[in-house]
């Protein structure tokens, strides 16, 4: 809204400063500052609010050190960090950029969800919440909605060189005759199911290729696969944020360092001079993506200031799912989403420690008649604190873990 507010005043009037909001630089500076004194300053409000009104953590007693210490501290504080995305998104970007209210949308609905689930446990006093099948339902739309604007929306577009013996056979899209040193070479926007992969031939691939034995024609299908690849991305990576949700601060602080990643990502992917010098894929528009980074990454830095050990409040579901729903969606439009499995590594390793705990455990009780366990204790932050290390400890580590993996995603960007 501000956006709109300086934008009026500098093509009208002409007060000094004024042009600084043209720079995204400055408003995702700006969006920081602002979602930091949300979720710090008011912060304390909210968790008063929430103390008063009894919404306390609900804790099992798993037999875990300090563990029974935490029931009755204050939960659904995710309230906070959706209120320090949200406010300064909507006051310092462009809300007439398709991604910019694809996250918006994002993280109202994904924030929906989380928060009947708390409200159910909560309130209604039901430790299952919100039916498994519900939130994969949830998911589930969200994802169709995502892949499906993503895939069909005119403004959604990525850069591609042009053959120049193909320039006669151009479409309705312009094509630009562009200049590298002293080469000459021509660029179109068009639509496409491209996205960014490690250790391929220019670190780009195509979705539509998985359907090339279908023979002449398999392009129209493509939505399909696409669609496919989409679910799956944000129903695991909402589900990893949530699992990984289980001990002070470590999903905050894994998350914002992802934010920062990503942040840095759609700057370069939505910068042609950054994009082409790092001979990049250019996705036209995807740089206003950096306003709601810089918004994420101070909501879950500011909420760090009450989560740390000793966690004055907890994110629930209303937290956790939002914020993996968030950094699905986000890597899915700056086409990044095959880069998940590094960049999310911490979340990954947490989902696959409940996967093969349960797995191994139904199959040796199925197959020997007792079930046996790989793990201590899963997700994988427990098994660690069953075997007597600090949860302060082990969030510092899983943190140090997660800065490596996010500077390992972005050398990928030049390896081919």
């Amino acid at each position: 809204m501000l956006y709109y507010l300086f934008e009026y005043l500098n093509a009208n009037y002409d007060f000094p400063g004024l042009r600084l909001f043209q720079y995204i630089t400055f408003r995702t500076s700006l969006a920081i500052i602002i979602s930091l004194i949300i979720t710090t300053v008011f912060g304390r409000s909210i968790i008063n609010y929430l103390q008063k009104m009894q919404v306390g953590e609900t804790v099992r007693n798993l037999g875990l050190e300090g563990q029974m210490q935490k029931a009755g501290t204050p939960t659904m504080g995710g309230i906070m960090i959706l209120l320090g995305i949200l406010v300064p998104t909507l006051l310092l970007a462009n809300l007439s950029n398709i991604y910019v209210l694809l996250m918006i949308i994002t993280t109202v609905w994904m924030g929906i969800i989380g928060f009947v689930d708390d409200y159910i446990k909560v309130f209604r006093k039901n430790k299952e919440g919100l039916a498994g099948r519900f939130k994969i339902v949830g998911q589930v739309g969200l994802a169709l909605i995502i892949g499906w604007t993503m895939y069909f929306n005119p403004n959604i577009v990525v850069r591609q060189t042009v053959d120049e013996s193909t320039v006669s056979k151009a479409s309705t899209t312009p094509m630009v005759l562009r200049q590298k040193g002293e080469s000459f070479y021509y660029t179109q926007d068009v639509k496409s199911t491209l996205t960014n992969v490690p250790f391929y031939k220019n670190n780009e691939f195509d979705y539509a290729k998985v359907l090339k034995f279908l023979g002449d024609g398999y392009e129209k299908y493509s939505v399909f696969v696409f669609l496919f690849f989409v679910v799956i991305i944000v129903t695991a990576v909402s589900n990893g944020a949530n699992i990984t949700d289980g001990i002070d601060g470590l999903a905050t602080g894994t998350s914002a360092i992802i934010g920062i990643t990503l942040g840095l990502l759609a700057y370069v992917s939505g910068n042609t001079v950054i994009a082409d010098y790092l001979n990049i894929m250019y996705i036209p528009n995807s740089g206003e993506l950096m306003i709601f980074a810089g918004a994420f990454v101070g909501a879950c830095v500011g909420f760090l200031w009450y989560n740390s050990y000793p966690a004055q409040v907890f994110m629930g579901d209303t937290g956790s799912l939002a914020i993996g729903g968030i950094i699905a969606a986000f890597a899915i439009m700056i086409r990044k989403e095959l880069l998940i499995p590094v960049l999310c590594g911490v979340f990954l390793i947490e989902n696959l420690s409940v996967i093969i705990q349960v797995s191994y455990f139904k199959y040796t009780k199925k197959r020997f008649g007792e079930g046996k366990r790989v793990f201590l204790m899963s997700p994988l932050h427990h098994h660690y604190q069953k075997k007597g290390y600090h949860e302060a400890k082990i969030v510092t580590r899983f943190w140090i873990i997660g800065i490596l993996l996010a500077i390992i995603t972005i050398i990928t960007l030049k390896l081919r």
